[in-house]
């Protein structure tokens, strides 16, 4: 099964995360098949907190991908800024 999940990226303390497209028995720092957008927890200033882009989300979750709540959290959230 095709998952859209986060993965951990960043030093001690700071974490940085991707969003990506993945086969669910995969592990979570390996391959995936493409990267959909970031999230920044602890972005300051000018730093991108969030970025996703949304068509391609849609895109794999027609195809029969699932998302990880926390992603699905972060995709309301992205919405509710651009509108």
């Amino acid at each position: 099964m095709v998952t859209i999940r986060l993965t951990r990226r960043g030093g001690k303390k700071t974490p940085f995360y991707h969003v990506v497209v993945t086969d669910s028995r995969k592990r979570q720092g390996g391959t995936s098949l493409e990267n959909v957008g970031l999230f920044n927890p602890v972005a300051r200033g000018a730093e991108v907190k969030l970025r996703l882009d949304v068509a391609r989300i849609e895109h794999w979750v027609a195809q029969g991908a699932r998302m990880s709540d926390r992603v699905q959290q972060l995709l309301t959230t992205f919405r509710k800024q651009a509108a």
